[in-house]
């Protein structure tokens, strides 16, 4: 595998500098999905949303906790602390 460029490697730097922010703001999206859809796909989402609360390092008690209830307001919650400690 050839190296990156220095153009590549500074992108490459920017996406991990910003990783939890990007990650954030997917959950955040996903939050606004969970209203919108029903069926299969609620489903998935809200896989991602434990597989994204995991990434985030959430403790899994608070994970656990918002995958039982499956509240998006419960969600929304963390997504609002996250946001302010960010």
């Amino acid at each position: 595998m050839p190296d990156h460029t220095p153009y590549q490697r500074k992108i490459i730097d920017r996406y991990y500098r910003n990783h939890d922010a990007i990650k954030l703001q997917r959950l955040s999206e996903i939050a606004t999905e969970l209203y919108l859809v029903e069926g299969k796909k609620l489903e998935r989402l809200w896989n991602q949303v434990g597989e994204s609360l995991r990434s985030l390092e959430i403790p899994e008690n608070r994970v656990a906790l918002v995958l039982q209830a499956r509240d998006p307001t419960a969600l929304v919650s963390i997504i609002q602390e996250l946001e302010k400690k960010g």
